[in-house]
């Protein structure tokens, strides 16, 4: 989830350049990827996790790596075009993704209140 984040807000950040006629560079800077960390921590708690061992050491690990890699490439200059190429596609992903767990969600609600209204 964090890299479809940032990388979703990094090339609708490319997108607005483009059409503004920005340069031809986009900096990537380490509040973007705590913004990432801060969507990850919150979408992990939705995971079924296998056991407590893979929790602590695949939850907390990889945003936590995530977290050091923002610190790390702080500063870090990408071409635009390919800032859009990628991000852009994982906001239709991400989008998708909503909209599917939306009518999932809508569904299973349906089903929950047809059970409970005919007794079972």
């Amino acid at each position: 989830m964090p890299f479809l984040f940032g990388s979703a807000v990094l090339g609708l950040t490319g997108l607005a350049g483009l059409l503004v006629g920005a340069p031809h560079d986009i900096t990537l800077v380490s509040p973007l990827f705590g913004a990432a960390v801060a969507v990850g921590f919150a979408a992990s708690g939705m995971v079924i996790w296998h056991s407590e061992r893979q929790r602590a050491w695949l939850r907390w690990g990889y945003l936590a790596a995530w977290l050091a890699i923002g610190i790390g490439v702080d500063g870090l200059r990408v071409p635009v075009v390919g800032a859009v190429a990628i991000g852009v596609p994982a906001l239709v992903f991400l989008v998708a993704c909503y909209v599917l767990e939306r009518r999932r969600t809508a569904s299973l609600a349906q089903h929950d209140l047809t059970l409970s209204r005919s007794g079972c």
